[in-house]
C-alpha cells in the first residue's frame, strides 16, 4: 500500500492552496457571555429548575479542566447568579446538569491566617469569557483564571498590607466525598473521592497538581485541607498552575508540564481563546445585531463544552471497568455523556463542524460499551448512572457516523448496540417490548414505559441506520421494524400507555404518569423517523396542522400542560414537523419565535437545564435554520436563517454557505431558495449535500409565501417499513394456489379474510402499502382485537396503523405480524374456500407460503 501511495504521489499535480474568505467575526469568543444561564429565565417547572445550571468559569473547548467560582447557594454548577458570595473556585464541574456534580478540590484565596466560609463579591467586579474568568472581592483580593484542556493558571493579586494565603479542600465536592494533600516548598498535590451522580451509585477519583510562583511561608494541613500563605511584600499578585488527570498524580503533572509548562498566565489565557475562535469560527456568520451574535456564538460555547476529554497527555484514561487504557496515538477518551438529552441535536452539531473530536467522541461510546458490557444512557467519568430512560448511545454513535465522524470501530460498535438491546441495565423492559413492540404500562422496573417504548423505538431507528450503512442488511431491516413500535400504542390520534392484557388505561393528554419530563400531547410527536406515518394515523396533514397550531400557542408551557414545552427536550424537534405536513412556513415562524423569546445573551437568557449542551445546541439550529430531524441520519430540515451570510466550515475540507440578504428576526419567511444555484421547493437537505459542502441562497419576506415546500414531494423523508412505491397483486395465491380473499363482497368492518378460488375481483386487490400494512378495498388486513394469540382470526379493519394490521414479508413467503411473532397461517394447511384466516406460530409450511406483491 506505501508504495502503490508513493507511485500516485509523484504523478499527481500539487493542488493549488484553497483561498479561505476572510471571517466575517475575526474574533466571535468576544460575543460570548459564559455568565448566560447562571440566572433562572424561566419558571421551575420540577425537571431541574428555570435557569440552565451553567458556570462561569474558565475552560477550554471539550476541557478535562473546568476552573470556576462557587457560591454559596448549593447549585447543580456550583454557580448561581443570585448569590453575592463564593466559597471557592473548584477544578471540574458540568454545564446545565439537573443534578448537583463534580466541583471537586475548591480552591481559596483569603486575607489572614484562617480559612474562610465564603467571601463577598459584585456582578459589576466580574468578568467572563472563553477561556477566562475574573472577579475582584470586595475585600480587594483579586482572582483570575484561565485553562487548557487538562491543565489551568491562576493569578490572585492581594491587597498590600494583608497577610496573602489560601485553602485547598480535596474532601469537599458538589455531592461530598473525601481526599488527600501532600504539601511541598510551593506546590499542593492530592486526590479527591466522590460520586453519587443524581442519587447514583458512581465513584471516581481525580488527582490534581497545584504549583506556585514562590514557596509558602507558612502551612497548616488539616485533613484532607491545606492553608498556606505568601510573602507577598515585594509582589502581590501569587502566580499558580494546575493540572488534574483521572488516572494518576503523575498524570496530573504530565498534562501540567505539557499543556502549560512556563508558559505566562497570559499566554496560556490568550492561547485558549485562540483555540475557541478556531472553534467558533466554524461558524462564521454576518449581519445581525449585537445581540443576535451574543446570543448564537454563546449558544455555540455552551454546545462545545461536552462531552470532556477524559485521557492525559500520554492517552492514558481509567475505563468503565476501573482499568488504566490508552488510546491511540492522537487520539483521547472522552467522558460525561448526557445521553437523552445530547443525542437530538448537540451530537449532530459536534458531527457538523468537530469531525476530528467527533470520531474520538464515537470510539468513547464504545469503548465504554465494550468495558462496561452495555450503553449506559447517562455516563459520568467513567461510570455508569443509568440516568433518564431510553437507550441512546447507539443514536449518539449512529448520527456521529451518518455526519461523517467514521473514522472508529463502527462494526464493533454497532454488534454491542445489538447486544445491548437485550441488556437490562441498557434496555430495562426489553422482554416485553421486543415480544410486543411495546413496554407495557406499570412494568415492573422500568420508569415512564410510554416515554421508553419511544425512546427504544428512536434507537432502534438508528441501529438500523447504522446497520444498514455497514451492510448488514437483514438486522437493517429488522431493527427498523422495531422502531415502528410507536403504532402499538397509538389511539384516537395520540400515544397512550398500554397495558400487557392491550387494554388502555385511563388516559388524558395532560397525563404525565408514563412520561418522563412531559406529557402525553407533547410525546405523541416523538416518532421523528416517521413523521409520515404519524400524521396518517392523525388523520393527515389538515388535521395535524390544526394540532400544531394549537399546541404552539404556548411554547413553554412546562410538563403539565398539553401545550409545547420547548425549555427542555421532548419538544425539541416538534417545531420542524410543520415541514412534513405541507405548511413549513409554519416551521420558519415557531422556530424563529422561539429563538427570540426564550433564548437571551443575558444571565436569566435560558429557561431551563442546558443539559450539557443540548438546549444551547437548539439555538444554534435554529439560528441557521437547519435541524437534524432524524436521529442516525444527516437530513437537515430547513427554517430560515438568522443572519444574511452564515459559512458553516465542517473542518474536513468541506463548506456550507447560506445567503440569506434580507434576514432578520421578521423577516423569516421562505419566499424562494436555489440549492447550488438550482431552484428548490424542497423543506429539507439530502445527506449528499451535508456531506460535500454547498451553497443555500433564500429569498427571505416579512409574510409567508403559503406555496413554498408545501407540496408532499417538498416534505423530508420519513422512513417507514413498506415499499416506496406500493406495490398491487390481483392474485396473492397460498394454498393449493387459492387466493386471500376479502370475503362478503363488501368492505365491512370485521369482514373474514380467508382463501378462495382466485378471480382478479376488487376482493382479491391487495395492495402492500409503504407502512407495512396490506389493504384490500381500502381496508387493511386486520388481527381480530389486536390478539396475539394462536388461532386469532383474521379480518377486513379500517386502516388505523396499528401494530395488528402490521405484516413483515419474510423468506419464503411468509407474512409475519411483528407485535405477536405469528405468521399469517390457513387453518389446518386445508385448502378449503371459505375457511377464515388465522395467525398461528411461523413455522414455514405451505399454510404459511404466500406469493406477495
Amino acid at each position: 500500500m506505501f508504495v502503490r501511495a508513493l507511485a500516485f504521489a509523484l504523478v499527481v499535480a500539487v493542488a493549488p492552496p484553497i483561498v479561505q474568505a476572510a471571517p466575517q467575526v475575526s474574533d466571535p469568543a468576544q460575543y460570548v457571555n459564559p455568565l448566560v444561564g447562571t440566572k433562572d429565565g424561566g419558571p421551575d417547572f420540577g425537571d431541574g429548575g428555570g435557569r440552565a445550571n451553567t458556570y462561569p468559569g474558565a475552560v477550554a473547548p471539550f476541557g478535562m479542566l473546568q476552573w470556576s467560582p462557587d457560591t454559596v447557594t448549593s447549585t447543580q454548577s456550583g454557580y448561581a447568579y443570585a448569590d453575592n458570595q463564593i466559597k471557592g473556585f473548584s477544578l471540574t464541574h458540568l454545564s446545565g446538569a439537573g443534578c448537583i456534580n463534580f466541583q471537586n478540590i475548591p480552591i481559596m484565596p483569603v486575607l489572614g491566617n484562617a480559612p474562610v466560609a465564603s467571601s463577598r463579591f459584585s456582578h459589576a467586579n466580574e468578568a467572563a469569557a472563553p477561556g477566562a474568568y475574573a472577579v475582584t472581592f470586595d475585600n480587594g483580593l483579586r482572582t483570575e483564571l484561565t485553562a487548557t484542556q487538562r491543565s489551568g493558571a491562576a493569578r490572585f493579586t492581594y491587597p498590600a498590607g494583608q497577610q496573602a494565603s489560601l485553602s485547598v479542600d480535596a474532601g469537599k465536592s458538589g455531592t461530598g466525598g473525601t481526599g488527600a494533600v501532600t504539601v511541598g516548598t510551593d506546590t499542593i498535590s492530592g486526590w479527591a473521592d466522590s460520586g453519587g451522580f443524581c442519587f447514583a451509585s458512581t465513584q471516581y477519583r481525580v488527582y490534581f497538581h497545584l504549583s506556585f510562583d514562590r514557596p509558602f511561608s507558612s502551612v497548616n494541613t488539616t485533613g484532607a485541607s491545606a492553608f498556606v500563605s505568601f510573602d507577598t511584600t515585594t509582589n502581590r499578585t501569587v502566580e499558580a498552575k494546575a493540572a488534574v488527570s483521572f488516572v494518576s498524580l503523575d498524570g496530573a503533572k504530565a498534562n501540567l508540564a505539557a499543556e502549560t509548562g512556563t508558559r505566562s498566565f497570559d499566554a496560556v489565557r490568550d492561547g485558549t481563546r485562540a483555540d475557541w475562535n478556531a472553534l467558533l469560527g466554524r461558524i462564521d456568520v454576518g449581519g445581525g445585531t449585537d445581540s443576535q451574535l451574543k446570543t448564537f456564538y454563546t449558544a455555540l460555547y455552551h454546545s462545545l463544552l461536552h462531552p470532556n476529554v477524559f485521557g492525559d497527555v500520554d492517552g492514558k484514561y481509567v475505563g468503565m471497568d476501573k482499568e488504566v487504557h490508552t488510546a491511540p496515538a492522537g487520539h483521547t477518551q472522552y467522558a460525561n455523556f448526557s445521553g437523552w438529552d445530547i443525542y437530538r441535536s448537540q451530537i449532530a452539531l459536534l458531527g457538523l463542524i468537530a469531525p476530528g473530536q467527533a470520531t474520538d467522541i464515537a470510539q468513547s461510546a464504545v469503548n465504554q460499551a465494550a468495558q462496561s458490557g452495555y450503553y449506559d444512557r447517562w455516563t459520568y467519568a467513567n461510570s455508569g448512572t443509568q440516568v433518564m430512560n431510553g437507550d441512546p448511545m447507539p443514536v449518539i454513535v449512529s448520527t456521529l457516523y451518518a455526519f461523517g465522524a467514521t473514522a472508529f470501530d463502527a462494526n464493533d460498535g454497532w454488534w454491542r448496540m445489538v447486544v445491548g438491546a437485550d441488556h437490562p441495565k441498557q434496555r430495562p423492559g426489553h422482554e416485553q417490548y421486543n415480544a410486543i413492540g411495546y413496554v407495557p404500562y406499570n412494568q415492573p422496573n422500568v420508569s415512564w414505559p410510554t416515554a421508553t417504548t419511544l425512546e427504544y423505538g428512536v434507537a432502534d431507528f438508528a441501529v438500523a441506520q447504522l446497520a444498514a450503512r455497514l451492510g448488514h442488511k437483514p438486522e437493517a431491516e429488522k431493527f427498523l421494524r422495531r422502531s415502528q413500535g410507536w403504532r402499538n400504542l397509538h389511539i384516537n390520534g395520540i400515544i397512550q400507555p398500554r397495558n400487557a392484557d392491550l387494554s388502555f388505561p385511563p388516559f388524558s393528554p395532560e397525563m404525565e404518569d408514563s412520561y418522563v419530563e412531559g406529557n402525553a400531547a407533547q410525546y405523541t410527536w416523538m416518532v421523528p423517523h416517521n413523521y409520515r406515518g404519524l400524521f396518517d394515523m392523525m388523520g393527515g396533514d389538515a388535521a395535524v396542522n390544526s394540532r400544531l397550531d394549537n399546541f404552539f400557542s404556548e411554547l413553554n408551557a412546562g410538563p403539565h400542560k398539553a401545550f409545547a414545552y420547548l425549555g427542555n427536550e421532548p419538544s425539541a424537534n416538534i417545531p420542524w414537523a410543520y415541514a412534513y405536513a405541507g405548511t413549513p412556513y409554519k416551521t420558519q415562524d415557531v422556530v424563529r419565535r422561539a429563538l427570540t423569546s426564550l433564548y437571551k445573551p443575558t444571565p436569566d437568557g435560558l429557561v431551563g437545564n442546558d443539559d450539557l449542551g443540548q438546549m444551547s445546541s437548539w439555538a444554534v439550529w435554529a439560528a441557521l435554520g437547519l435541524y437534524p430531524q432524524v436521529p442516525g441520519r444527516s437530513e437537515l430540515v430547513l427554517a430560515s436563517p438568522q443572519f444574511s451570510t452564515i459559512r458553516i466550515d465542517r473542518g474536513n475540507g468541506k463548506t456550507i454557505t447560506i445567503n440569506a440578504p434580507n434576514a432578520s428576526d421578521s423577516v423569516k419567511y421562505v419566499q424562494s431558495l436555489r440549492v447550488n444555484g438550482q431552484a428548490s421547493t424542497r423543506a429539507w437537505l439530502t445527506e449528499d449535500f451535508v456531506a460535500t459542502g454547498g451553497t443555500l441562497d433564500y429569498t427571505l419576506g416579512a409574510t409567508p409565501n403559503t406555496a413554498w415546500g408545501s407540496a408532499a414531494a417538498d416534505a423530508p423523508p420519513s422512513f417507514d417499513v413498506g415499499p416506496a412505491q406500493p406495490r398491487t397483486s390481483t392474485a396473492v395465491k397460498g394454498v393449493a394456489g387459492k387466493c386471500l380473499d376479502a370475503r362478503g363482497g363488501e368492505p365491512t368492518l370485521a369482514a373474514p379474510v380467508a382463501l378462495w378460488d382466485c378471480n382478479a375481483t376488487i376482493n382479491q386487490t391487495w395492495t402492500l402499502a409503504s407502512d407495512g400494512t396490506m389493504r384490500a378495498r381500502g381496508h387493511c388486513l386486520d388481527v381480530s382485537s389486536s390478539s396475539r394469540d394462536n388461532g386469532a382470526k383474521i379480518q377486513l379493519w379500517s386502516c388505523n396503523g396499528s401494530g395488528a394490521q402490521q405484516w413483515w414479508p419474510r423468506p419464503g413467503g411468509v407474512l409475519m405480524n411483528p407485535p405477536s411473532g405469528r405468521c399469517l397461517d390457513v387453518p389446518g394447511g386445508k385448502p378449503d374456500s371459505g375457511v377464515q384466516l388465522q395467525l398461528y406460530d411461523c413455522n414455514g409450511s405451505a399454510a404459511q407460503n404466500w406469493a406477495l406483491p
